[in-house]
């Protein structure tokens, strides 16, 4: 074995077979003392979760380098290359070739010489993108939530088991599972520091988000893309965008997925209480169940003057725990370690990994996360009980014919005559038609 593998013999052991794994060991361990194993990422998705994800990549130790960017928007592309090259000019090689955009960009990006594709794109984009890393055998990192309906996390999930085979890096933007007071809370919770866990409450409570005026010239799919937040095809709603956090804790801590959810929500303040400028609510409440019967209640709210508060906590029968760090009871105990930025610890990680020829894959529980914020957001949109197994086998396709869409295609969702969208009304809305 050679004592100086090159920078494609080390990524390609890492995405060896189980067989291969020791060895991938072997060689990354010495490729990394070397200081020859450098990882070749692209980015697809330069807003500004996805410049951060590729900034806090280079900030990790060991060699990186941004080999190529992908986005719907040139002007986003230009902000986001410009940004990362100021703080990482020498981990950046990005030619004016290698700056794709356009709603096909990501396919041009992933065909790139690399090895890792951070994707962090609307949630309704993701499922090809995904598909199509995995395809062509490329390691992610894709933000969450990963899709924006049952239909695109049926494809996540067939792409996850693909990835498998392949034995490929998926790691997913659910950063709480990478903070060490988050997994040590929990891990005592698995333990029975509160007992059996009889309910939990989780928030995601704020003010409003951002709006992008409709610029001269624009195409309505163009404007729609830059707006992704207001469109439930595009976003998935709140409770997908931000609210899955803290529903993502809820079922880690529980060590489940809900098999069954009720809802409650609308708007009343969105665009100034005119919802049909906006698809998505404002606010939603939810009582999820699981197979044993006990409850998650969730709450997801951007208004203005409101509580805000973003937290999860759980209720056992010997005790109660914020799993951010704490617990009371019987058990009382309080995390008194270190609390690395999520966002930042989740890069690091990953980056650790592929370096040690460590791979892992988050893809199963990101998509089963997405489907739960997925479940509850149909179930408020209804305001009918909704079963997890019926919704996932057969919740309708929002975002029909996606792969051939382009910047002058007709979005799934178009405004009326006097310019405003289709809001669902619950006892009217049909999640599976």
């Amino acid at each position: 074995m050679t004592t100086e593998p090159n920078r494609r013999n080390f990524i390609k052991t890492a995405s060896a077979t189980a067989a291969g794994v020791a060895a991938a060991n072997q060689i990354a361990r010495t490729a990394h003392a070397q200081g020859s194993d450098e990882i070749r990422f692209v980015l697809v998705g330069c807003g500004g979760r996805g410049t951060g994800a590729a900034e806090q990549i280079m900030d990790a130790k060991g060699k990186t380098r941004l080999v190529a960017v992908a986005d719907a928007f040139d002007r986003n592309a230009k902000q986001s290359l410009g940004a990362l090259s100021r703080k990482h000019k020498e981990k950046v090689d990005v030619s004016e070739e290698k700056m794709f955009t356009g709603l096909d960009a990501y396919k041009r990006a992933i065909d790139v010489d690399c090895d890792l594709v951070v994707i962090a794109t609307p949630p309704g984009y993701k499922p090809q993108q995904f598909e199509y890393a995995v395809s062509k055998g490329k390691h992610v990192f894709m933000e969450k939530p990963v899709a924006s309906d049952a239909a695109g996390v049926r494809r996540v999930l067939k792409a996850v088991e693909e990835s498998k085979k392949k034995n490929l890096m998926v790691g997913i933007g659910l950063q709480r599972r990478h903070e060490p007071n988050y997994m040590e809370t929990i891990k005592r919770i698995h333990d029975g520091a509160i007992g059996d866990v009889l309910c939990t409450r989780v928030y995601w409570n704020g003010g409003g988000i951002w709006h992008r005026g409709r610029q001269e010239g624009q195409t309505e799919m163009a404007y729609q893309t830059n707006n992704w937040y207001h469109f439930n095809w595009l976003s998935g709603d709140q409770i997908c965008e931000q609210h899955i956090h803290n529903l993502d804790v809820g079922c880690w801590l529980k060590g489940s997925y809900p098999v069954e959810c009720n809802g409650m929500g609308g708007g009343e303040q969105r665009m100034g209480g005119d919802r049909g400028l906006s698809q998505i609510f404002d606010h939603t409440f939810c009582e999820y169940t699981f197979a044993d019967g006990t409850k998650m209640y969730s709450q997801g709210r951007h208004l203005e003057g409101g509580w805000g508060n973003v937290s999860e906590f759980a209720h056992g029968t010997k005790g109660t725990s914020d799993p951010s760090g704490w617990i009371k009871g019987e058990n009382a105990w309080e995390y008194k370690g270190p609390r690395p930025n999520g966002h930042a610890q989740e890069q690091l990680d990953l980056v650790a990994a592929l370096q040690a020829g460590e791979i892992y894959n988050e893809g199963e529980y990101g998509a089963h996360s997405t489907f739960c914020a997925i479940l509850g957001r149909e179930a408020c949109y209804s305001g009918k009980v909704l079963k997890w197994d019926e919704l996932l086998a057969k919740g309708k396709d929002i975002c029909p014919g996606i792969d051939s869409y382009t910047m002058d295609s007709t979005p799934p969702t178009m405004p009326n005559e006097e310019g405003l969208y289709p809001v669902p009304v619950p006892g009217k809305y049909n999640p599976f038609a």
